[in-house]
């Protein structure tokens, strides 16, 4: 017996190397920094044996006692050390993550130049500023002024913050807000002179960012819009947490003094974070509910500075005393409160959404009766029948002319294909879309969009990705000759030979026998395959009843249906039916072999007859002719996703199907407004193609397929 041939997959070692030639292409100046810090720490003991305690730390850190001294070179050697052996791992993680973005995103020159000029001028700022301070009796500044430090981080910050400048929106903010939320907390509420570098290195850093980045910038969209807004909310809450946190757990002296009194005791703190989690999540989504919490948190943390600033102001009248341990910080701190006040009343605009109880208690009153009119009316794609429906929820702009059916799920919106809306209004159907979801507390996106709708979502930032391949047939000049439609004359003739007729019925009509035999086809399909029905862009015998549906029959002269097809209507404005669109496809195992290409080739001479000038073979999804190219990510994602679900449902089996009949290819998308979108998003389409299916499920199927387990595979042909 001869044996399958072994895969021969490479081993660990050779991965490495790859990854490594990738790292020194790509990032040749982190990846130096790395290796350069790993090895003065083995060679000099640091990796085990704290630096601060050896006689020659003073002549390796930096800081205002090293300058004085004239250890001008400290400046150099620090950033390569860490303090105590175990800062290691984060601080050569860190500047991995940061520098080595940057990196990235810059180019290697002006990514080094931006590190070592970020960390030699925090540093040096740092140094200046302690060394003014240090006799003028603040206490911080006279105690920081006398240590020494060591680390890159000064110029890892330096250098992320100027590379958020090559970001788009609303990732630079998000990058932004998180670099500022953190070098804020740390030096308010902790104080050291790392934190006092990190300070300065995004205050010099994020100014200069535009000049420093150069010709990779990416220009801001005009104004924050409502997701920005909620950004700035949850920024500053979670900055006011994180510091109650920290005076918790790490109590010190900062710039403003000492904690003491100050801080929250434990039962306080669990009290805070109890209210604080779902008000953080629910100014996320723009919630109302939440947004009138944190306005009354904040209010009434500042109202209570304002009362003990009256307070002391009276004592001070009155010749009283009262205790000062503690004020700069407490009023630092609800100044802080303060300031997310003024944001949450200024962007009271974006926190509109309704819960999704009030949603419940209001459901939409549009249906598939007016989307019926409206795409009769304004004609719609290829795929425009299937938002007409049952399934579908309907988003209708206020002047009622003009629609987006979508399904909910997972907390996100799914526009199904195009707008259906008049001419030159579907850019504004999209955005008032974009508005009813940020207002619903749902994530939105756009299914199965054309290139037409993709230019009214660019407008709007978003990005997109290829999903599929609606396969257009043009029947004006269709003529079966040549080598390329062999197959389909085959099938044509065969079918003349065995005397299989086609029928162009609607299938409501059909008597019982017919309609017997159809389900009977459906549930023999049904049972080869593994995993259930799929729904959302694909149609069933529900949808095939339809009396606007047409249904290709294949029956021989004894009455045996041996292969069903369902074609939906493609309305093109003023009532007219241009197209239809092929939906489902079944046949029996045993029947005449030939009978999908015969079922197809009949329906379009038949609607070429009737008038008809295209036909849409459909599109399978998460397949397509093209391969995806290097530099996307999400798209080789989305083709290895494919190959999973291929043996379950054969997607890429029909997609080559199709391409018998020599089809126009025309790519379907996907729509979003950035990648964090992304999780959700590929949940809800889960959902909303396999709505009778648990996600673990879901992922057990897979697991098993990609252990090669035979038997989850489906026992009858893809092309059913």
């Amino acid at each position: 017996m001869n044996q399958a041939p072994t895969a021969i997959t490479p081993g660990a070692g050779g991965r490495l190397r790859r990854t490594a030639a990738v790292l020194r292409r790509r990032v040749p100046f982190t990846s130096a920094v790395v290796l350069a810090m790993l090895v003065l720490a083995v060679a000099t003991g640091a990796l085990w044996d704290a630096a601060e305690d050896r006689a020659a730390y003073p002549f390796v850190a930096y800081g205002v006692p090293s300058m004085e001294a004239g250890r001008w070179w400290t400046m150099l050697t620090g950033p390569f050390f860490a303090v105590v052996p175990w800062y290691y791992l984060p601080m050569v993680g860190s500047f991995a993550l940061l520098a080595g973005f940057a990196e990235w995103q810059l180019g290697t020159r002006r990514a080094m130049a931006v590190t070592i000029g970020g960390q030699f001028a925090s540093v040096c700022v740092a140094t200046v500023f302690l060394a003014l301070c240090r006799d003028s009796g603040w206490e911080w500044a006279e105690r920081l002024g006398g240590t020494l430090d060591v680390g890159f981080s000064g110029g890892a910050l330096a250098a992320v913050a100027v590379a958020s400048g090559t970001l788009r929106a609303p990732w630079r903010l998000r990058l932004r807000a998180g670099l500022c939320v953190y070098a804020a907390a740390t030096i308010i509420y902790v104080g050291t002179l790392a934190d006092l570098v990190h300070f300065f290195a995004l205050a010099m850093a994020i100014p200069l960012s535009k000049r420093l980045v150069g010709r990779r910038w990416v220009p801001d969209l005009v104004g924050p819009n409502v997701r920005e807004w909620r950004l700035l909310a949850v920024a500053c809450l979670l900055l006011l947490t994180t510091a109650e946190f920290l005076m918790y757990f790490v109590p010190g002296t900062g710039p403003f003094g000492s904690d003491d009194g100050v801080s929250l005791t434990g039962p306080e703190l669990a009290v805070l974070l109890v209210i604080v989690v779902p008000v953080l999540n629910g100014l996320r989504k723009g919630s109302r509910f939440a947004w009138f919490w944190a306005v009354a948190l904040s209010a009434f943390i500042a109202l209570e500075g304002v009362v003990l600033a009256t307070l002391i102001v009276v004592a001070d009248v009155l010749g009283g005393d009262y205790d000062t341990v503690g004020l700069p910080l407490f009023f630092v701190d609800n100044f802080l409160w303060t300031v997310e006040l003024v944001v949450l009343l200024a962007g009271r605009h974006a926190f509109r959404a309704r819960s999704r109880r009030w949603a419940r208690r209001h459901p939409q009153a549009h249906g598939a009766a007016l989307a019926r009119t409206l795409l009769g009316r304004h004609g719609g794609s290829t795929l425009s029948w299937m938002t007409t429906w049952p399934s579908n929820s309907y988003f209708v702009r206020e002047d009622g002319r003009s629609y987006l059916a979508f399904r909910r799920h997972a907390g996100v919106a799914i526009a199904l294909g195009d707008p259906i809306a008049p001419d030159g209004t579907a850019a504004a159907t999209v955005t008032e879309f974009a508005a009813m979801c940020d207002n619903s507390s749902l994530v939105p996106c756009v299914f199965s969009a054309t290139e037409s709708t993709l230019a009214a979502t660019r407008a709007l930032g978003w990005r997109h990705v290829q999903v599929a391949e609606d396969n257009v047939l043009d029947l004006t000049d269709l003529e079966f000759r040549g080598k390329a439609w062999q197959d389909v004359r085959t099938a044509l003739n065969h079918a003349a030979k065995q005397g299989v007729e086609f029928r162009l019925v609607r299938l409501v009509d059909q008597p019982e026998p017919v309609l017997t035999q159809v389900r009977a086809l459906s549930r023999e399909w049904m049972a080869g395959k593994a995993m259930p029905e799929m729904g959302f862009t694909l149609g069933g015998l529900a949808e095939a009843m339809d009396p606007a549906t047409r249904v290709g029959l294949a029956v021989d002269a004894e009455g045996t249906v041996h292969g069903v097809t369902s074609w939906l209507p493609v309305h093109t404005g003023d009532g007219q039916i241009s197209g239809w669109t092929l939906d489902i496809m079944r046949r029996g195992a045993h029947g005449f072999r030939p009978v999908m290409e015969f079922l197809i080739a009949s329906a379009c001479l038949a609607f070429r007859a009737e008038g008809a000038r295209f036909v849409s073979l459909s599109g399978a999804p998460l397949a397509r002719s093209r391969e995806c190219g290097p530099g996307r990510v999400i798209e080789r994602a989305l083709e290895s996703l494919g190959k999973v679900m291929e043996p379950h449902y054969g997607f890429r089996s029909l997609h080559a199907f199709k391409a018998k009949f020599q089809p126009h290819r025309v790519p379907l998308y996907l729509a979003y407004r950035d990648e964090a979108d992304l999780p959700r998003i590929g949940l809800a389409l889960s959902r909303a193609y396999l709505p009778d299916i648990r996600l673990r499920e879901l992922t057990r199927l897979a697991r098993r397929l990609s252990k090669g387990d035979q038997a989850v595979r489906p026992r009858t042909p893809a092309i059913s």
